[in-house]
């Protein structure tokens, strides 16, 4: 099925961050609400199958992750596609209304399963928001501040996951790891979803007045659902080079949301110090995207992808043949640093290839797999630990990472035109002229 048409256009719509700042502020915020919600989790949840649930094998502690990250996947990819359909702001708010339970879920859970079943619930709501406010900044900007915009959107949301992280450890310190800590999430949700009901506005008008531009027409018409899928997944050379980035960046993060609270644990640390590490890295990674995001604009996309999964893979390595704090601390910040590198620029990269008019949908096709990293990583580092230990299994994930940037290296071409500028147009508002200066390879492009 194709998409529906998008709201008519009017003369006031501009492409831009500064002529729709008050909007792209507002989404950035329910981002940062968004992140949260995933970080309330991050430091405790592990303790708390050990702990009140008395759960040993690593695969088991995992179960949460997998439940997240196959439900957060499947949702992106109906994500994309409904808000082409229905409009952006009505996918925001259900995902909001689907997250109303997961705090009291977590807080009174008699058994494992209805943390699982809460982690269903946090997973289709995170797909459902936080691929809604990506596509709403992408809609937003146009094509010149793409690698800016999504630094700012992933800034907001995961520093968010890591001052929920180091917040609700801190309060399981303190008070207990239930009910308190996910006292945070009732507040969460009910700013998050007023935000979103009250005060965002749509944004699928922008996306008729880009489509409206010079040279970005779609030179084949707008490709049905599954040819979209397999030009994102395989066929397009840099689309699929971008989805198998992004779904090992998110296997390697599965991994080091289940394993890094157990190593931590295991060489000495407290709840408050496990908190504390495993705010930092997910903390590192949203402070260094207002640069990241913003160099890609400037320097490219290929070469942050490349050396950030490098980056991320040594990381690894560091946090692998640590014993101590300080080695965790250092280990945590280049994994950080290395993630900054890849997350927003592999979204720009998405808007620089695909077409307005398909763009939501090829996203939602790219974080179907980058999300279903968490769920791979999840299994594999759980499996590889109980068979051969949390080393191996942690060495194993560092190496796949490594690969994935050779696989970047070599597949994909550079996606950034080689000059993006801004010209006046006889009606005094501004219109996007892209030029390149060699064409990426891969199946679909817009033409300039």
């Amino acid at each position: 099925m194709r998409p529906s048409p998008s709201p008519p256009t009017t003369g006031a719509v501009r492409l831009g961050l500064r002529e729709n700042v008050g909007q792209f502020a507002l989404l950035v915020v329910v981002n940062a609400f968004v992140g949260a919600m995933v970080g309330m989790e991050r430091s405790i949840l592990p303790a708390i199958a050990e702990q009140e649930f008395l759960l040993a094998a690593r695969t088991a502690v995992l179960s949460f992750i997998v439940v997240f990250g196959v439900a957060k996947a499947l949702t992106n990819y109906g994500a994309g596609r409904l808000s082409d359909r229905l409009g952006r702001k009505h996918v925001l708010v259900a995902g909001w209304l689907v997250a109303v339970p997961v705090p009291f879920l977590l807080m009174w859970a008699p058994s494992w399963n209805w943390i699982l079943f809460a982690n269903l619930l946090l997973g289709i709501s995170q797909g459902l928001t936080w691929s809604t406010t990506v596509i709403m900044k992408i809609d937003l900007v146009g094509p010149r501040q793409r690698g800016l915009a999504m630094g700012l959107n992933e800034f907001a949301g995961y520093v968010a996951v890591a001052a929920s992280a180091l917040a609700t450890g801190w309060i399981a310190a303190r008070y207990g790891i239930r009910p308190q800590p996910f006292y945070l999430g009732v507040v969460f949700v009910a700013v998050g979803l007023a935000l979103s009901a009250v005060l965002v506005r749509e944004t699928r008008h922008h996306v008729s007045h880009e489509s409206a531009l010079p040279g970005t027409a779609s030179p084949d018409g707008v490709p049905t659902p599954r040819e979209v899928f397999w030009r994102t997944t395989l066929i397009d050379r840099n689309l699929s080079s971008v989805s198998q980035a992004g779904l090992v960046n998110n296997l390697n993060d599965g991994m080091a949301w289940g394993l890094f609270p157990l190593v931590f644990a295991e060489a000495g640390m407290d709840l408050a110090h496990v908190g504390l590490l495993a705010a930092m890295y997910p903390a590192t990674w949203g402070l260094t995207q207002l640069a990241t995001g913003a160099l890609s604009d400037r320097t490219g996309r290929k070469p942050l992808i490349v050396w950030g999964m490098w980056i991320q893979a040594a990381g690894i390595g560091v946090v692998t043949m640590a014993d101590a704090f300080a080695g965790f601390v250092i280990g945590a910040v280049l994994l950080g640093i290395g993630t900054a590198m890849v997350y927003p620029t592999l979204l720009a990269a998405i808007g620089d290839v695909a077409h307005p008019s398909w763009r939501a949908s090829a996203v939602g096709v790219y974080r179907l797999w980058r999300d279903l990293g968490y769920a791979i990583g999840a299994l594999l580092a759980g499996l590889t630990a109980d068979a051969f230990g949390l080393t191996v299994a942690m060495w194993v994930i560092a190496a796949l990472t490594f690969v994935s940037g050779v696989v970047s290296a070599t597949r994909m071409a550079e996606t950034l035109p080689a000059r993006v500028r801004t010209t006046p147009r006889a009606d005094g508002e501004s219109s996007m002229t892209m030029h390149r200066s060699q064409k990426p390879l891969g199946g679909t492009h817009r033409p300039e």
